[in-house]
């Protein structure tokens, strides 16, 4: 799957990285604001609440999510209250609280949107027991201006045999053009998921997997679909 990167992702995110060999972060792509580059939403005793990385974006329309520098190193540290605050009667916190802490602690030393998002994902997919090998577009040689045809090459040179998009994806994805290059096309479905304990109001399936985490630690794996 080739995807771009996003900010503590939530549950069906890693389960589509757990569905393929190799998952290739996209971050040549423009940053586009108000989306889940450097944002996700968590569960409090006051509702949905956004979680935002700040970053430089004023003047800088066209610039690449690996591109994007925060803008204030304290967003860490409140991430982390916020996190400590809205789950700490969690079921699962107190033996999960103190990896969270390493990871955010960790992250306060990174500069771009891109390493950040990269760095909570693999430690996220260990924490999962998530093999998957987690790569970056750069590492690959794009040479067409084709949305599709880009796709192509990455999987190309990856050696895939097929290729997993989200469901939103039918609406501009080019099957042709990978059913010529050997390639097939597979679509995720992320309704079925089932429900775990789960504190602070009605039941959210698309909250940040730290909501997951926190609830049902180790176990965290068995609500994923693979």
């Amino acid at each position: 799957m080739i995807s771009q990167s996003n900010y503590i992702p939530w549950k069906g995110y890693f389960d589509n990285i757990a569905q393929v060999d190799e998952f290739v972060l996209y971050d040549e792509a423009q940053y586009t604001k108000r989306d889940w580059r450097n944002r996700n939403q968590i569960k409090t005793p006051q509702g949905l609440l956004w979680l935002t990385i700040p970053v430089k974006v004023k003047g800088k329309f066209l610039q690449k999510i690996n591109k994007t520098f925060i803008s204030d190193t304290d967003w860490c540290r409140k991430h982390l209250a916020t996190l400590k605050q809205s789950y700490s009667k969690a079921k699962c916190f107190k033996e999960v609280f103190p990896f969270v802490e390493e990871w955010y602690t960790q992250a306060e030393k990174l500069e771009t949107i891109s390493e950040i998002n990269f760095h909570f994902i693999t430690h996220i997919c260990d924490f999962l027991n998530i093999n998957t090998t987690i790569s970056f577009s750069k590492d690959f040689e794009i040479v067409s201006d084709d949305k599709t045809e880009r796709l192509i090459d990455i999987c190309k040179q990856a050696n895939a045999t097929s290729y997993y998009s989200g469901p939103a994806a039918k609406m501009y994805l080019e099957e042709d053009l990978f059913k010529n290059n050997n390639i097939d096309v597979h679509y995720y479905e992320y309704s079925g998921y089932t429900e775990y304990t789960q504190i602070n109001g009605s039941f959210e399936h698309g909250v940040s997997i730290l909501d997951l985490i926190f609830n049902e630690g180790t176990n965290a794996v068995q609500y994923l679909k693979n």
